[in-house]
């Protein structure tokens, strides 16, 4: 008797082995639904490595590992008895490969798992992160392009509709669609690029966003795959484009895979509430408890452990287990994507000792890495905090290179839509830049005119093509790291529902064929959009060219009569940013600037290309002026 498997011929003997090994390998599915990290790496500096197994009554198996090298440490039952957590020590000189991780439950039930070891691509100081040499091109991928129209709807998950007229519903955006556009995001002048999640939301509506996480190892197959996910990344960085990523320590999704059968019972907040069927407690999101010396403990506790929103279940990371998976679960992403950086949504809302815990392991794997996270305050005293470096009086440090910076977004729009007035206006701005000495690091701050939860930057400045111009100008000459939302290059705005967030991620016209107009070519774009295009490409490029906006020195001066000037500066390098909200020209007198050494020399217009012989006055239009040496 010969067995045939497709061209080879396969005798008695070994079509007994061979059948061993499938009833085998048959056993091991059967037994193990999960295995997380689904692989691993050698040459971490951290040599431990924690698995989460999830299979019918695991906990019944005893476990150990067939390598002379690999060892294991310890293992954990949960509550659950479906849920194993193994402790691995991965030492130094252990090469890649498959190690056997053999579970027995008796001599007659037992099967072997192999699980590989893989050699790192690049060496950890190589893994760069986005600094202020950057600019960051944000995208909600639902509304940005539909690369593949065939992955719009998957019949194997809860919302299986598409639809393009409803603000809250999926349109079909995806990671081949951010892949087409790559030639576009580079012309443009961004160097990064920060998609919205892309991993998998398995929740019955509204899922498009992506923060509402049901699997922390599966990209949504309505964006793509993971080969998709990593071709992206690979065709990113060919351009010289950063890919970062948006992660959630937070909370997950309401439909999680694990939600039906939790490892342990304090997996989540309010678990005992939530499995009993009683109404969720959700948070009061008084974020200043982190830092309030009279912070109530109810209120503490309210806002360290109430859910986000009833969809969104609050994430213990105080449970070590679950610390160790979330922090694993970074690394993981940071390996396959090669990431140029993360993004960490709801900052403040996790434990905040294990948030310095999570930055610190990331940090030391990776030296020259980054992350930002999201603290939505408009306190620069708050924010600052969060920022490694900062000299906090109850000594918490939290490796945190990059904080978003809500203070100086909103002074910046309340400054150009304000009045000039003693305390009102220009003096805004002037005043929240002197708020850099309290930052440990003012140029690691990420600063942007809107982004996904908030109003677009035109409908926040009226519709007023001049402001909005001021505006992204000021966000790319500042000592910042610049972020700019999609779309916001062409005037895409919200005003017609101020504050709704379906209306604010408004597909990107061109990202699919149907569209008469197409923002990637230019077809069919009002002329006064186009100009906003050119004027922010011009930006940015220019911008992208200039060490000294990117490192250099920063000299502001107080506005009068509604103008404000900001130099950045370097031993042989100048630019001016000359901000002019008065409707009428105006000739601005040297007279205060002397220190700057530009009176009688010529100097170039960045935006028009024209050189400008400099005497002792500066003709300005309504705007801005941007000048150069």
């Amino acid at each position: 008797m010969r067995t045939t498997f497709g061209k080879f011929s396969i005798g008695p003997k070994r079509s007994c082995f061979l059948s061993i090994l499938i009833l085998t390998m048959t056993t091991a599915l059967a037994q193990v639904e999960r295995l997380e990290p689904p692989h691993w790496w050698v040459g971490f500096e951290d040599k431990a490595l924690q698995l989460m197994v999830k299979g019918p009554n695991i906990s019944n198996f005893e476990v150990s590992i067939q390598d002379n090298k690999v060892r294991l440490l310890n293992t954990h039952v949960a509550n659950s008895p479906n849920y194993l957590f193994l402790d691995l020590e991965i030492p130094a000189d252990v090469s890649p490969g498959t190690i056997e991780i053999k579970f027995q439950k008796d001599e007659e039930e037992s099967f072997s798992i192999p699980y590989e070891l893989k050699e790192r691509q690049k060496a950890a100081e190589e893994y760069i992160g986005f600094s202020s040499k950057d600019v960051i091109y944000l995208i909600t991928p639902d509304r940005f392009s539909n690369g593949d129209p065939s992955n719009d709807i998957d019949p194997t998950l809860q919302e299986k509709t598409i639809n393009r007229e409803n603000d809250y519903a999926r349109h079909g955006g995806d990671i081949r669609g951010m892949i087409n556009h790559l030639d576009y995001i580079e012309e443009m002048g961004f160097t990064s690029l920060w998609p919205s999640p892309l991993l998998l939301n398995d929740m019955p509506r509204e899922s498009y966003h992506g923060y509402a996480i049901t699997d922390f190892y599966k990209v949504d197959p309505r964006f793509g795959s993971l080969e998709e996910y990593v071709e992206l990344s690979q065709k990113a960085q060919a351009r010289g484009i950063k890919l970062i990523m948006d992660q959630v320590n937070n909370h997950c999704g309401l439909a999680h895979w694990w939600m039906q059968d939790l490892p342990f019972s304090n997996w989540i907040n309010y678990q005992q509430a939530y499995e009993e069927g009683k109404k969720i407690t959700v948070t009061n999101h008084r974020r200043t408890v982190n830092q309030d010396i009279y912070a109530s403990n109810s209120d503490r506790e309210l806002m360290d452990n109430g859910w986000f929103v009833p969809s969104m279940p609050d994430l213990n990371q105080e449970n070590p287990f679950l610390a160790q998976y979330l922090i694993q679960n970074s690394l993981w992403w940071i390996e396959t994507l090669s990431l140029g950086g993360i993004r960490q949504d709801t900052y403040p809302y996790p434990d905040k000792d294990f948030m310095a815990q999570w930055a610190k392991r990331i940090m030391t794997e990776y030296p020259n890495f980054s992350i930002v996270g999201e603290e939505w305050s408009y306190n620069p005293l708050v924010v600052g905090y969060w920022q490694d470096g900062a000299n906090n009086r109850d000594g918490y440090r939290s490796f945190l290179r990059c904080t978003m910076d809500f203070p100086m977004q909103q002074t910046l729009v309340d400054a150009l839509k304000e009045e000039e007035n003693w305390n009102t206006g220009l003096i805004k701005l002037y005043e929240g830049m002197a708020n850099d000495f309290h930052y440990a690091s003012p140029k690691d701050m990420m600063l942007f005119g809107d982004n996904h939860d908030m109003d677009r930057l035109y409908t926040q400045l009226n519709h007023d093509d001049a402001l909005t111009r001021m505006a992204l100008a000021f966000v790319l000459m500042a000592p910042r790291i610049p972020q700019i939302y999609y779309g916001t290059e062409i005037l895409m705005e919200n005003s017609k529902k101020p504050g709704d967030h379906g209306l604010i991620r408004t597909d990107f016209p061109g990202g699919w064929p149907e569209d008469s107009v197409n923002a990637f070519t230019g077809v069919g774009l009002d002329p006064k959009v186009r100009k906003m295009q050119d004027f922010l490409r011009t930006l940015l490029n220019f911008r992208k060219s200039e060490a000294v906006l990117h490192e250099g020195a920063t000299k502001h001066f107080a506005p009068e009569n509604g103008v404000y000037v900001l130099v950045r500066h370097s031993e042989d390098k100048k630019v001016l940013l000359i901000l002019n909200k008065n409707d009428q020209a105006r000739a601005l007198s040297l007279d205060r600037f002397h220190e700057l050494g530009i009176s009688d020399s010529t100097l170039l217009n960045v935006l028009t290309g024209e050189k400008i012989k400099i005497g002792k006055t500066i003709a300005l239009k309504k705007g801005l002026l941007l000048l150069s040496n």
